[in-house]
């Protein structure tokens, strides 16, 4: 069985599909079976994966409401992992679940009956804590928090983290935090030095040790429909990408063995309630910068 991983941030701009597209071509590099499921109306993920969302049809809409089977919708992209492709149809469909039975467990259901057949299943959230986003959250085993370091943008955290704790409550007891990922992340920049201490500070171990810098290349890469592996995979982007991969798939292999399983074994056993991982005083991440930064 797939491990599924929610990759949001309710935060716009932090490089949320970046990652779910280059950490997808980056695990499928390492010979991981995955699956893409672009969740955003956007379409980014869809068309930085090189494939046009306009032509994509089925897609998700069609699947989240039943109107066609996920094994139809699924196509395959150039960088060796799957895709469940999506375009501005999600805003409709969410409309149209509003007043649906189970609603926030519509993609759970649908992904469970093709979960046997990849080993990591990566959900591009929309950048809003509403309908889509519930579903995804209901579905995942783990969350992927991108956070760019900087005041606003755990503003939108603490949020995301509120968010969390309610789906748990209600949804998804088994929903724990994969990691928060530094993303954009400038060396020279001292308010986001001080801004990834605070994050390490509050979430210990919880955040990851990948970094994903500032690099050109990696902003080019979508506008050609391409993951950074194949646009340019010697650049520091892609490197940082398959470092994070190879984190990932050290994390999931040390909780196995610590559980005394294989990987295997331990996606095939109904797991246990995760224990709270999110600070009760996450609000005072939210603590204003000391002044005077200088870039």
């Amino acid at each position: 069985m797939a491990r599924i991983i929610a990759v949001a941030n309710q935060k716009g701009g932090v490089g949320k599909t970046t990652t779910a597209v280059n950490l997808a071509a980056a695990l499928a590099a390492a010979k991981r079976k995955v699956l893409l499921v672009d969740f955003d109306p956007q379409g980014n993920a869809t068309m930085a994966s090189g494939v046009d969302k306009r032509e994509a049809v089925p897609n998700g809409c069609a699947v989240l409401l039943e109107e066609a089977p996920i094994e139809q919708a699924i196509v395959a992209t150039e960088a060796h992992y799957d895709l469940l492709p999506g375009n501005g149809d999600l805003t409709a469909a969410e409309l149209k679940l509003m007043d649906a039975l189970a609603r926030e467990h519509r993609l759970k259901e649908q992904l469970a009956k093709v979960a046997d057949r990849y080993q990591t299943i990566l959900i591009d959230c929309p950048p809003t804590l509403h309908l889509l986003t519930l579903n995804a959250l209901t579905a995942a085993d783990g969350l992927l928090i991108p956070v760019q370091c900087e005041y606003f943008a755990l503003e939108g955290l603490s949020s995301l983290l509120d968010t969390v704790r309610a789906v748990r409550q209600r949804l998804n007891p088994n929903l724990e935090i994969e990691g928060l990922l530094r993303t954009m992340y400038d060396v020279r920049n001292n308010l986001g030095n001080e801004v990834s201490a605070q994050l390490t500070q509050h979430f210990g171990d919880k955040v990851l040790r990948s970094i994903i810098p500032r690099n050109v290349r990696l902003a080019e890469a979508p506008s050609h429909g391409q993951p950074i592996h194949l646009y340019d995979r010697s650049s520091r982007g892609a490197l940082a990408y398959t470092g994070l991969a190879g984190e990932l798939i050290r994390r999931e292999r040390n909780l196995a063995a610590a559980g005394g399983t294989t990987a295997a074994e331990a996606a095939a056993e109904p797991a246990a309630p995760a224990p709270p991982v999110v600070p009760e005083d996450s609000g005072a991440l939210l603590k204003a910068p000391a002044a005077n930064h200088q870039e």
